[in-house]
């Protein structure tokens, strides 16, 4: 063929001659075929070369050649050129040497133009990256050595670090938005972000490392300190606490009423006062009278809530007040309030209320109470009695003057400078939200103190005295109401004010728990019955009792009878005593005391005996008084250790032993004297031990028996002993318990 035969003279020049040349050349070679020449003057690229050899394993095929940064100030540049990008004018090659990597067809071209592109579209600037630039060429941040260290853990989000700052998170956020940084309070930033802002502020940053393989290690939730003992030089003078108690219908209320110089009856008919179970009042010292001096009383209903607060253990009252009407004498609310004030050990002032009435006969009152231990001063005792009248308006005075008086002989004194700790008087829920009514007893409360209260807790909202208004804090002896708990918490029970209100949330939840778990468990208390179950975990050997009679006769007799029991480990107390029925304030004596109950001749009140339940209070009623006392004496023995006595019932000798089939012994017995039953039984050996145990069977002839009696013979198979002899002696006891002797 004549164009076959100068191809190879063409090509060769080719390869190894100039761009220049080749174009001459080809013209020349290709003129006879017009259509090769048009083929060939139609592409602007130069004639692909010779193939080269396909390439080795793990031979180098050719590099990418990526185009160098930027120049860091480029403000004359447009914005970056989005799309693929242009082909180079010299043939639309990428930066490939030339040569091996040109025609790879295993390569592909979208191969080399995705390679080319991503060679080119990766340094695109952005905001970002355009920070990075820009970073090394600021100034260096110096701050003086004095500068407050700030410590976070990664992640650094801009809440908790505008928190370090004491800034508001908004102005963070403006800060971020000038470094262009765009982030929200709750999202994280970088470690030399974070540097800067905080050297805008005089800060320095730095980042608390983890150690290696810790992983996250959560911070160790702080013990909550609920209490801490005061210093001496601390302490400052503080308001006593008085309680009001006393019989139904002797002028409680009206005294009250004159006291505080408002009519609380008609105030909560109209609806006016707000009525929070205590009020502060203030009044010149009877010696110092440019000095006025303030009062706190508890208007408490009943003494429910004395009694609760006696029972967890904390006595918040500092006087008792015990008001008895001239004209009726002591009765047995009196006797019982009586009761509650000498258990908790506080002192008592006694107002002898309506002298004015026509029948008052102040004389008798200070006859009947002296029976029951208060001697008046003006008689060589140490309890105070006034005369009032609450209706006149005589004595009050007197009677204010006495209870500061003793207020002084007691140097009642507390921390102001603390966190609050007190007991709650009483609780509601109101309509917006759970209330207490709560008496500081140390420390200052303020509004927006964290405070925890038995399994409910929460920051305070509010405080509102008896007059309705509000408080900013609340000192020592100071009753408020309080608003912000999550729950309705118990009248009596403490309250703390703490640092941490997610310790304070986790302590309640923690106590919550121990509630439903207190509660699925019953609570049993001492009883008649129980006490030998109890003595091992008992320490304290005191019978306490709560005496209820028909008559006043009754009850004197059985006091009487009872304080008779001669006992040198044992001890008997009678905490109260007094005509009427088993009152629920009863109940709440005894569990407060650890008591029982005793009532002669008389009945429980509605309801009762389901208190009682819950409280774990045990109530029993007599008719025969000599049954009252001697199980008292029963349960008062109970206390001590029991005596533990063996009683054998009989005894039987060893004739023949006959060996089972499957294994074991069986002793051919004739009983000596006495019964063999099934239980204890004791194996003697020419008058020594050898084995106790428990008889595994008893038969007679063919039949399984459960007694055999002198004189007949038997089989006796004890459980894990089969080693008898002939004339051995098997031995049947018992063993009981019997309550020492006083």
């Amino acid at each position: 063929m004549p164009i076959a035969l100068p191809e190879p003279e063409v090509m060769a020049p080719v390869a190894d001659t100039p761009a220049e040349v080749t174009a001459h050349v080809q013209p020349a070679v290709e003129a006879p075929e017009p259509v090769e020449a048009q083929v060939q003057a139609a592409p602007p690229e130069p004639p692909a070369p010779v193939a080269p050899p396909a390439p080795r394993i793990g031979e180098k095929v050719g590099f990418i050649q990526l185009p160098t940064k930027p120049a860091p100030k480029a403000p004359d540049k447009g914005p970056p050129q989005k799309g693929p990008p242009q082909r180079p004018a010299t043939g639309g090659r990428p930066d490939f040497q030339r040569g091996r990597t040109d025609n790879r067809n295993f390569r592909g071209s979208g191969f080399q133009q995705g390679r080319s592109n991503f060679g080119q579209t990766r340094p695109a600037p952005g905001q970002q990256s355009a920070l990075q630039e820009t970073a090394p060429s600021e100034p260096k941040i110096v701050l003086p050595e004095s500068a407050v260290v700030i410590t976070l853990k990664p992640p650094i989000i801009v809440r908790d670090l505008a928190a370090q700052l004491k800034r508001p998170p908004f102005k963070l956020i403006a800060d971020l938005i000038e470094l262009k940084v765009m982030a929200n309070v709750n999202q994280a930033i970088d470690e030399s972000v974070a540097q800067r802002l905080c050297a805008k502020y005089g800060f320095r940053f730095e980042v608390e490392k983890r150690e290696k393989r810790a992983g996250i290690v959560h911070a160790p939730v702080r013990e909550v300190e609920l209490d801490k003992e005061d210093k001496t030089e601390e302490m400052r003078p503080r308001a006593p606490v008085v309680t009001i108690m006393g019989h139904v219908d002797h002028g409680k209320t009206t005294l009250l009423d004159v006291i505080r110089k408002a009519n609380v009856a008609a105030g909560e008919a109209g609806g006016i006062t707000q009525h929070i179970g205590a009020y502060t009042i203030s009044f010149p010292h009877p010696e110092r009278k440019d000095e006025i001096q303030q009062i706190t009383f508890l208007d408490t209903p009943g003494h429910a809530a004395f009694s609760a607060m006696r029972a967890r253990g904390a006595n918040v009252t500092d006087i008792v007040i015990l008001v008895v009407a001239a004209n009726d004498g002591v009765m047995p609310q009196t006797l019982e309030a009586l009761s509650h004030a000498q258990a908790a050990k506080v002192p008592i002032i006694v107002a002898v209320n309506k002298i004015d009435h026509p029948n008052a006969n102040p004389m008798r009152v200070r006859q009947q109470l002296q029976e029951r231990g208060l001697v008046p001063d003006d008689w060589g005792g140490d309890t105070i009695y006034v005369d009032v009248s609450a209706l006149t308006k005589q004595g009050v005075d007197k009677l204010l003057e006495m209870v500061l008086l003793q207020a002084d002989l007691l140097e009642l004194k507390a921390n102001p400078n603390r966190n609050a700790k007190g007991n709650v008087i009483e609780s509601g829920l109101a309509p917006g939200g759970p209330t207490a009514t709560v008496l500081v007893r140390k420390g200052t409360l303020h509004v927006g103190d964290v405070v925890i209260c038995g399994q409910y807790w929460g920051k305070v909202r509010a405080l509102i005295n008896e007059e309705g208004k509000r408080l900013p804090e609340a000192g020592p002896s100071v009753a408020v109401k309080l608003l912000g708990l999550n729950g309705v918490p118990e009248a009596g029970i403490e309250f703390s004010a703490v640092e941490d209100e997610k310790n304070a949330r986790m302590l309640g939840e923690q106590r919550a728990l121990e509630a439903r778990e207190l509660s699925k468990e019953a609570r049993a208390k001492v009883t008649l019955e129980t006490l030998f179950a109890t003595i091992e975990t008992s320490t304290a050997k005191v019978l306490k009792l709560v005496v209820k009679a028909d008559t006043q006769g009754s009850v004197e007799a059985i006091v009487e009878a009872l304080k008779k029991i001669e006992a040198e480990k044992v001890s008997l107390e009678i905490i109260h005593s007094a005509v009427g029925t088993i009152t629920e304030s009863d109940v709440l004596l005894a569990s407060a005391s650890k008591g029982l109950i005793l009532g002669f001749h008389t009945r429980i009140d509605n309801g009762v005996s389901d208190i009682a339940k819950r409280e774990g209070v045990q109530v029993k009623l007599y008719a025969i008084i000599y049954e009252l006392v001697d199980e008292v004496k029963e349960a008062m023995a109970g206390l001590l250790d029991p005596l533990l006595k063996e009683t054998v019932i009989g005894a039987a000798e060893v004739r023949k032993i006959f060996e089972l089939s499957k294994g074991g012994n069986v002793a051919g017995c004739v009983i000596a004297h006495g019964r063999i039953l099934k239980g204890k039984v004791r194996v003697m050996r020419r008058k020594n031990l050898i084995y106790e145990g428990i008889t595994q069977s008893l038969r007679r002839f063919q039949d399984e028996v459960t007694e055999v009696r002198a004189g007949m013979e038997c089989g006796i198979r004890i459980d894990g002993f089969d080693d008898f002899q002939i004339g051995d002696s098997i031995e049947c006891y018992s063993v009981e318990k019997v309550a020492a002797k006083l």
